[in-house]
């Protein structure tokens, strides 16, 4: 007798769900493998190094809670976590537990803000949430936001790499986020606002599965969670107000949705005056004193290394334990509940002895009572690098890239031999990760309270990374594409020439003019003189005519500086010339562009006189240039009394 046909409902009780040609697979069970026709991994384009996945040592944090540590703040939260709402006038249960007694029923906040200072241990733990979860199944996604790390320090495809892990974790989302992507095409450009997004391919997408019995038995272990590291450490500022205004109103909107959002971040002003509300759960981790744990940290740690080294096995030896116990506790004390700074200590004590620090484990504990938390231990780690050549260019460059770069390609954007970087590097693996390889993994930061340290004068005192740096990172940007050198470096040049040139011109800390002067006071005379001179005639323009305005000083500086530079570079004895002017400056700055000037009667002449230095070098060797281009247009006003010209110049190259 034949079999029945099979009949399955699927997404039972959703509505409004157009899912168009689809290809549905029972594969066993309530197991299902759609087929939207399409690679939705690829449309989304996903983050791949955002989650609690990645590989923390090329994609910090690398923080991690030490077995048997931060068990109280973890059963709190997981608690919290486990929490099921039945609905007014009913029990307030906890998922795999029995409650006899009625108590009275308060609702549990869909959110949970830990927040603490840096270096507490807040990633460690949010680490520790997102593997708790995972292996329950009951993880939607992850997210772990990192300063200066590319779009993982920006909004910009964070509802992407969400709605990735969501298809990941629950199938029967696939659909509905296809549909989205279908009805909408451009659902994943920049200009698309966030909160449509994580509409679209986030909230509705999971309401949808929720709303269906697919997952009833799924269910029943309790909601879902998302755990969200850093908020505080993505720069778009404007696109975590928005995520925190929207996900608040969502579940205002929806308070039985079976979801819980974790957040773990630094007290910021623009993320504390939004989650301190009564629909969110608030953790201080300082409340939960982790001197033990960081003792626990510590006596393993010292045990361990004290099996493999020789000198502080023979010390123990001869000397009985060590760190001794009265060693501990000042060590404890002065830690002062940062597990970053203990384990900073901790690598600072043991690395192995050299010529430029020659003390032993023993020699150096006693070091460490005396530097002043985190910052004296940076200061001190820096300073054994600190007389080794091109040490400030490195370290600033290592502080204010905007994403991490292997040793490789930071020594080709600057022009320098990859172990020359190296050497700088060896001495600070306290404070920095340094991959085992010179090009593959990435230079990184154990903790980004080491860039705040660089980036902040009255804490790095000599080792301040003043932002006037941004200048010349976006000299090695255009130079490193000029110069033809590894292709990571060069598209690196590509993306952020721009982005340091302004982080440089637009900041109210610089006084512009002089920084320029300086910049090229201290160019080394063997320094190639094309790239040099092509990168401040492009730079100057970019300024001049496409950032705001400037002070009337900074713009007759511009001009004239701009013409100079464009002079220099026509008359350099280098072929790539030619290509940087049909280029139009190398990166499009130059396009139709309109712009009132007003000259001195000096000032004009000098710069006419530089434009026709220009245009004879560029006639003398690239006439075709000339014939396919304009060079100027516009008309001469001139003002007597005020002894200026005025002119509305449109200019072509």
């Amino acid at each position: 007798m034949a079999e029945p046909p099979l009949h399955v409902e699927i997404f039972s009780g959703a509505r409004g769900v157009q899912l168009g040609q689809q290809t549905i697979n029972v594969i066993a069970g309530n197991q299902y493998v759609f087929d939207g026709g399409g690679d939705l991994i690829a449309r989304l384009n996903p983050i791949p190094d955002a989650s609690h996945t990645r590989d923390r040592k090329t994609s910090p944090p690398n923080s991690a809670c030490f077995p048997g540590t931060r068990e109280g703040v973890i059963a709190e939260i997981t608690t919290w976590a486990n929490a099921v709402n039945s609905g007014p006038g009913t029990e307030n249960r906890e998922i795999g537990t029995t409650i006899s007694a009625l108590v009275v029923y308060t609702p549990t906040p869909h959110i949970y803000w830990l927040h603490g200072f840096a270096g507490c241990g807040k990633s460690a733990v949010s680490l520790k949430i997102a593997d708790i979860f995972e292996e329950s199944g009951r993880l939607l996604a992850s997210y772990f936001f990192f300063r200066n790390a590319g779009d993982r320090s920006t909004m910009k495809r964070f509802a992407a790499t969400l709605a990735n892990q969501l298809a990941s974790a629950l199938p029967a989302a696939v659909p509905f986020i296809e549909t989205a992507l279908r009805a909408d095409p451009g659902l994943l450009n920049n200009c698309v606002s966030l909160t449509r997004q994580l509409e679209r391919l986030v909230y509705k997408p999971f309401q949808a599965v929720m709303a269906g019995k697919i997952l009833e038995e799924a269910l029943t272990k309790g909601p879902f969670i998302i755990v969200i590291d850093g908020l505080d450490e993505c720069e778009d500022r404007q696109g975590v107000e928005e995520f925190t205004d929207q996900m608040l109103d969502f579940f205002e909107e929806h308070p039985n949705t079976p979801l819980r959002i974790f957040i773990a971040s630094r007290v910021e002003q623009h993320i504390r005056e939004r989650l301190e509300t009564d629909g969110v759960r608030l953790g201080d981790l300082n409340r939960h004193s982790p001197h033990k744990d960081i003792e626990k940290f510590l006596q393993v740690s010292f045990q361990k290394v004290a099996k493999r080294d020789r000198v502080i096995r023979t010390y123990v030896q001869a000397r009985g334990a060590w760190p001794t116990r009265l060693d501990m506790n000042k060590l404890i004390l002065h830690i002062n509940g940062s597990f970053v700074l203990a384990s900073s200590m901790f690598k600072y004590i043991v690395q192995p002895a050299t010529a430029e620090d020659p003390l032993s484990p023993m020699e150096r504990l006693p070091l460490t009572l005396n530097m002043n938390g985190l910052d004296g231990l940076y200061a001190q780690t820096l300073a054994l690098s600190q007389h080794i050549p091109h040490f400030r260019n490195v370290i600033s460059t290592i502080a204010l890239l905007r994403e991490p770069l292997p040793i490789v390609d930071i020594a080709d954007l600057l022009g320098i031999e990859a172990f020359e970087v190296v050497r700088v590097l060896l001495y600070l693996q306290a404070i920095i990760h340094v991959p085992g390889t010179d090009d593959e993994a990435d230079v990184t930061l154990c903790h980004t309270s080491l860039r705040d340290f660089l980036t902040t004068e009255n804490r790095s005192g000599s080792f301040f990374v003043p932002r006037s740096f941004h200048l010349h990172l976006s000299y090695y940007c255009l130079s490193s594409t000029i110069e033809r050198r590894s292709a990571l470096a060069s598209d690196y040049g590509r993306n952020y020439l721009e982005v340091h040139w302004r982080s440089f011109a637009d900041s109210e800390d610089c006084d512009f003019i002089n920084e320029i002067e300086q910049f090229k006071a201290h160019q080394p005379l063997h320094v190639n003189r094309m790239p040099y001179h092509a990168f401040l005639c492009s730079m100057l323009f970019c300024t001049l005519f496409l950032t705001k305005p400037r002070p009337w000083d900074d713009e007759l500086y511009l001009i004239t500086e701009c013409t100079k530079q464009l002079a220099l570079a026509s008359e350099c004895h280098d072929r790539r010339i030619q290509l940087w002017l049909e280029k139009r400056l190398h990166y499009d700055f130059l396009s139709h562009v309109s712009h009132t000037l007003r000259f001195t009667e000096h000032i004009h002449e000098a710069e006419q006189h530089d434009l026709r230095r220009a245009s004879a070098a560029i006639y003398a060797k690239f006439p075709e240039i000339l014939e396919r281009h304009p060079t100027s247009s516009g008309t001469e006003i001139e003002i007597d009394h005020l002894s200026v010209r005025e002119i509305d110049m449109e200019l072509y190259i």
